[in-house]
Parts: C-alpha cells; sequence; structure tokens
C-alpha cells in the first residue's frame, strides 16, 4: 500500500455511501482531505448556493473531526501541490461529468494520479446508450434502459473508512448554520409523505416533495441512497422516475457539453426573440400581475428555491408570454437557486421552451391562471408569497391584477413565431 492518498472533496460532501473513500482506503494508508474553493466555479454561483456550499463543508468538517483541508485556487495547481505535500502519489475523486470539469480534471491527471471512482449520479453519464451505441434524445426509453442497467448499492462507508491526516493549515469557512440530519429529513419523507408523492409532488401549496435537491446537487447524500429505500408504490415509482430525470439531464450534457450555453435543437436559433429588460425586470422581481407567477419568483428570492411545477410555468411564462430567450431566466435561476445544478437546469429550461432534447411540444403554453387554480386550488401558496392578495379569497387569488401582457395574445404570438422556423 501507499503510505498516503488524498482525497479531493467536491460534490461529494459526504462520507456514507462514498466509493472514492472504500478505493482510497484500498490503496492507501491514510489520506488527507481535501477541498478546493475554485475561483472560476464560485464566481459564476450566487450566494444562496455558496452559502449552502458553506454549511455542506461545515458539517463534513464535523464529520471528518476537522481534519477537512480547505484551500482557494486553481485546482490544476492545487491539488498537485497538496498531494505532493504529503507524500501522496494518487488523488481520488468522484468523476465529474460536466463540461468545465472534465476539462480540469484532464489537466490535473497530467500532474498527479487522479483516480476516479463512482459520480454524483445513480448511472454515471456516457453508460446508459441505445444498441447501436448511440445517445438517447428522449427521456422515457431512457429510463427503461437506465431501470434495466441498474446500479450498485449504496458503499458501506463512514468517516472512519480512512485514517485522516492532520493537515498543516486550512483556511477558515465562514460561519455557517449547520445541516439538519438529512437521514432523519429522508426517513420522515419515505414514511410519511412518499406513499402520496405521485399525487402530490405537483401542489405548491402542500409540502409534498422532499426538498433534497440541494442535498444530492452538494452529495450531501447520493441517489443510490434513496434509491435503495423506495419500493414498487407509486410514490416510490414517481420519485424513482425524477430521479432518473437527473441522470437523463446529466447523460444529455456529457454527450453535448455545448448544450449548457446554446439551443439543443438548432433550428430555433431562428426564433425571432424579444429584448424587453424591463420586463425581464418584473418578472425577475415578481412583478407580472399572474400571482402564481409571481409568487414563484418571490419564493426563489425569498428562499433560493421554488416548487417544481410552479418552474415550469414562470420558465414558460418567460418564453412564451414575454417572447425572451430561456438563458435569460436560466441564468436568473443559477443565480438564486440553492439547488442551482447545470444539467438540469439547463435543460429543464430548454424543456419548456421546446429547444432542447425530448423537449415539451412548443404548443403547450402553461396558462399561469388555470395552472394555479389546477395546483393551487385554494390559493395559499400565492397569498403565502404576495402578501397584498393575502385578503383576498380562495381561488380568487389567481385573478391577473394589472398584468404586463395578456396571456391570450401571447400564446397566439408565441405560436405564429414557431411557425416561421417548424419547417
Amino acid at each position: 500500500m501507499d503510505s498516503s492518498t488524498v482525497v479531493w472533496f467536491r460534490r461529494d460532501l459526504r462520507v456514507a455511501d462514498h466509493p472514492a473513500l472504500a478505493a482510497a482506503a484500498g490503496r492507501a494508508r491514510r489520506g488527507l482531505a481535501l477541498f478546493v474553493l475554485d475561483p472560476r466555479l464560485l464566481k459564476v454561483a450566487g450566494r444562496p448556493r455558496v452559502d449552502f456550499l458553506h454549511r455542506c463543508l461545515r458539517s463534513l468538517d464535523a464529520r471528518l473531526g476537522g481534519r477537512l483541508m480547505v484551500v482557494s485556487g486553481d485546482p490544476v495547481d492545487v491539488v498537485p501541490a497538496v498531494a505532493q505535500s504529503v507524500g501522496a502519489s494518487s488523488v481520488h475523486v468522484s468523476a465529474d461529468a460536466g463540461p468545465y470539469g472534465r476539462q480540469r480534471d484532464a489537466a490535473v491527471a497530467e500532474k498527479t494520479e487522479l483516480v476516479r471512482v463512482g459520480s454524483p449520479y445513480a448511472v454515471t453519464p456516457g453508460r446508459v446508450v441505445k444498441a447501436d451505441g448511440t445517445p438517447y434524445r428522449v427521456f422515457t426509453p431512457f429510463r427503461r434502459a437506465w431501470l434495466e442497467h441498474g446500479w450498485r448499492g449504496p458503499a458501506d462507508t463512514d468517516e472512519s473508512t480512512v485514517d485522516w491526516i492532520e493537515p498543516a493549515q486550512s483556511e477558515e469557512l465562514p460561519d455557517a448554520e449547520p445541516l439538519p440530519d438529512v437521514a432523519g429529513l429522508w426517513a420522515r419523507f419515505r414514511d410519511e409523505r412518499l406513499p402520496d408523492y405521485a399525487r402530490d409532488r405537483d401542489r405548491p401549496d402542500l409540502d409534498g416533495t422532499s426538498r433534497f435537491s440541494p442535498f444530492l446537487r452538494w452529495g450531501v447524500v447520493h441517489p443510490r441512497t434513496l434509491l435503495a429505500d423506495l419500493g414498487d408504490d407509486d410514490g416510490s415509482k414517481a420519485y424513482r422516475s425524477e430521479l432518473a430525470w437527473r441522470d437523463f439531464y446529466a447523460d444529455v450534457l456529457w454527450h453535448q457539453p455545448e448544450s449548457a450555453r446554446r439551443n439543443y435543437d438548432r433550428r430555433f436559433d431562428r426564433m425571432r426573440l424579444d429584448a424587453d429588460r424591463g420586463r425581464f425586470e418584473a418578472w425577475c422581481a415578481g412583478r407580472t400581475g399572474y400571482p402564481l407567477v409571481d409568487a414563484g419568483m418571490r419564493q426563489l428570492l425569498a428562499e433560493g428555491w421554488m416548487h417544481n411545477r410552479v418552474r415550469m410555468v414562470v420558465a414558460s411564462f418567460l418564453v412564451k408570454d414575454l417572447h425572451l430567450p430561456w438563458w435569460w431566466g436560466a441564468r436568473h435561476f443559477m443565480e438564486h437557486l440553492v439547488d442551482g445544478d447545470l444539467a438540469s437546469n439547463q435543460h429543464n429550461w430548454q424543456w419548456v421552451a421546446g429547444t432542447g432534447t425530448d423537449p415539451a411540444p412548443f404548443f403547450r403554453v402553461f396558462n399561469p391562471v388555470t395552472q394555479g387554480e389546477k395546483f393551487d386550488p385554494n390559493g395559499d401558496y400565492v397569498r403565502k408569497y404576495v402578501p397584498e392578495l393575502r385578503h383576498v379569497a380562495g381561488k380568487g387569488a389567481h385573478r391577473p391584477r394589472n398584468p404586463i401582457v395578456d396571456h391570450a395574445h401571447e400564446r397566439q404570438e408565441a405560436l405564429a413565431r414557431y411557425g416561421e422556423i417548424k419547417d
């Protein structure tokens, strides 16, 4: 065995179910736990996500007995230097499937042995392909193949798996509220809300979702840990499908890295778009006059999170009612979402905009009023986030008030613009 190795944490800020830890323990007698504060990533991350990262790092450091080494700088320089400082001949990581992460890791691997074990996904991107070896473009057949492929059970690891080296120095992390007991949160969701998840997950007025997206984003929990707890009931099937969507979009990004910044369906490059910054700012602030849209945008600003059904409604409103570029909205989401994830965010936006792989049909234009009446039937969600409507009872809370556009007119305009490019 080697005398030492480095475990470089990235989107795997946990010690349970961590394949890279198991591999590190099998390779070396001792390991140094490292996290690199990468300026290139931090400058594009909004404050909510950075604050949550600090919470994750503090919790991980506590689990490791205060032995997490935190360093700022370019990982291409920092990681090999840290490895050399402790006499480590290898660095163990969970594989990164993102465009920047792949490029960064290739550069690090030129300077030190980089051992990639596992990934942040149930099935590592690139492994689920069609019989002819090409990637899937449609979710439903991908999900079938994903289920048939399967995944390994959770790795048996904890903070004692590796004999951790005391770091010679480490940057001080900002004070941050500790993370909740994630295992306890999952147990309560599994026992209390999962049975009704298939029915309640579309209701923003109900506490029907797990809210585990931030924990999955930073790898505080691995999706395999959750999958191992699911059964065959409707709630479990629906939750398993949501985890499959997460893997699907990571797979799309793996095969088409450029789809993070441009239309997957290049026909939409010809689509006529507006550039009205005033309307965009009204949308960002939750001042459109459509209560469900405004409630969602205000929830985002207040909590760094938004219910998934409402995310689809506000995205449709930006793209098809205001005719603004989907990437404007995607950038705003990434700035404010605590769970902001490049693959899921960009491709969910393209799904709504009709520009991506396996998109919603472009003629599916969400009506923010009927969506509100259906999924927030008593108006409770709207009244929670739009205080000026708290005196309005029931479904009346969804009636538009001084709307910035007329939905029916803008729907026809969106369809007309689509007609110009669809052939």
